[in-house]
């Protein structure tokens, strides 16, 4: 079986979307009502790069998952859903 793939673990999406709903208010130190998985990080949330950092590092620690940031481009910081696809898309697992 070859690990290789990118194929998107939906379920892992799933608590990727939950957990970001759940810490970007804390990342952002504002409240946030809604956001909508095509609101885009920089420019609608106002997320700044340390942010970037800050949010994925407290997505590991959330869902218990390490998180390849070496293949981090531009595109998978666009918006919520882009980076909830990365994330669930490049988890490196340790076994």
């Amino acid at each position: 079986m070859d690990d290789t793939t990118t194929a998107l673990d939906p379920v892992l999406r799933g608590r990727v979307l939950e957990s970001i709903g759940t810490l970007l208010p804390r990342v952002l130190r504002r409240e946030l009502t809604e956001i909508p998985e095509n609101a885009c990080l920089f420019d609608d949330l106002g997320l700044t790069s340390a942010g970037t950092l800050e949010l994925i590092l407290e997505l590991e620690e959330a869902l218990d998952v390490q998180v390849d940031v070496e293949e981090i481009g531009e595109d998978d910081l666009r918006s919520v859903a882009s980076l909830a696809d990365f994330v669930a898309g490049h988890t490196i697992t340790e076994d």
